[in-house]
């Protein structure tokens, strides 16, 4: 899924129409549609992304709410912030990206990789730096 169609589809979960939505959160129509379509990129700015996490209905801490800010991240074709201050992910990324490739990896290094996934993905995980 991509960013832009979580987002519509929390509006939709809304039951708001996209000029709807705009109005009650001061939105312009034609560049939120632009967002929605993948045309425009998410902002960078964590305070504007929480903004709108709110405004569609997210609470922080919660997986819906890191979906979406890992989604903004790779929309704007960036790695998450707590994978990059993850010194021990971060080295397990070339293995990641060879397995992407197609390259092998061996049962062990991909138990691992996976355990390094998981333990950062996981709020709790993450020196507290949960959103909020």
């Amino acid at each position: 899924m991509s960013f832009g169609d979580l987002v519509k589809d929390l509006r939709i979960g809304q039951k708001k129409t996209l000029r709807q939505f705009c109005l009650d959160h001061g939105h312009d129509p034609s560049n939120w549609s632009k967002l929605e379509r993948g045309v425009t990129a998410p902002p960078r700015d964590e305070k504007t992304l929480e903004r709108w996490a709110r405004q569609l209905g997210l609470k922080p801490g919660t997986p819906q709410w890191q979906e979406f800010m890992d989604l903004a991240d790779m929309a704007r074709g960036e790695i998450p912030q707590y994978v990059l201050d993850d010194e021990e992910l971060l080295k397990k990324l070339p293995a990641f990206f060879r397995t992407v490739r197609g390259a092998e990896l061996s049962e062990k290094e991909l138990d691992e990789l996976i355990r390094k996934v998981k333990e950062a993905h996981s709020p709790n995980e993450r020196k507290g730096k949960v959103s909020g």
